[in-house]
């Protein structure tokens, strides 16, 4: 379990929504730093109204 706003819990958090890839980029979620996870999985959040 990775600690709470992680890179590691970003990516599950994004991987729990169905996103294995950037959906612009197209490239794995790990290849990404911290700060690219957290904009895309706020970016993600708000289009599911969560």
């Amino acid at each position: 379990m990775a600690y709470r706003y992680s890179k590691g819990w970003y990516i599950a958090q994004l991987k729990e929504m169905g996103i294995r890839y950037h959906p612009e980029k197209k490239k794995k979620l790990e290849s990404y730093k911290t700060y690219i996870l957290r904009n895309l999985h706020d970016k993600m959040s708000s289009e599911r109204g969560k």
